[in-house]
């Protein structure tokens, strides 16, 4: 019996350390967010082959940013949803504008990505020079902006739950 006590206090010190663990990543995640819903979108400047967008040029405009980044497996997953399920629907209304940001990317490594595979327009941001307005660290990371430039939704990491959230969000904002 005393043995089966041991193994039992030995299980529940266990989970408890994996509960701390586990909180103390979702709130170091949530640290690392340096905007949340409700501020301003940051100004920042993308260059790409096709030209550069200064985020004043999107005043007045839903905008969906996605930073991801080549190597990472759940933005590899997400990026197919964004191309079938908002871009084709969204990508000829005046009052949209998608950024596919690729994290500590350049141009040649986008265009290699991007190859034939997907039509999204994707951006480098080669010295995380938008993401660190954005956040610390964790990709993939998604945000929309409002027509009145605040964050209206924000999103970490890639979850079908999530990603309906965030259409839902974007499609009302669009038909405002």
């Amino acid at each position: 019996m005393e043995k089966n006590s041991k193994r039992f206090i030995k299980i529940l010190v266990i989970v408890a350390l994996l509960f701390v663990v586990v909180q103390t990543e979702i709130l170091s995640q949530n640290e690392a967010s340096l905007v949340k819903t409700g501020d301003v979108m940051p100004e920042f400047k993308l260059e790409s082959a096709k030209g550069i967008i200064h985020s004043a040029d999107l005043k007045g405009k839903v905008v969906l940013i996605n930073f991801f980044a080549t190597w990472c497996p759940p933005c590899k997953k997400e990026l197919p949803y964004i191309e079938k399920r908002i871009w084709a629907k969204h990508k000829e209304n005046p009052d949209f504008k998608l950024l596919i940001v690729g994290r500590n990317h350049t141009q040649k490594e986008m265009d290699k990505f991007k190859g034939d595979k997907f039509g999204l327009p994707f951006y480098p941001d080669k010295d995380r020079g938008m993401y660190s307005k954005f956040a610390l660290s964790t990709i993939p990371r998604n945000y929309i902006v409002g027509k009145s430039g605040k964050i209206i939704y924000s999103s970490l990491g890639f979850s079908l739950k999530d990603f309906e959230e965030m259409i839902i969000v974007l499609e009302k904002e669009l038909a405002n």
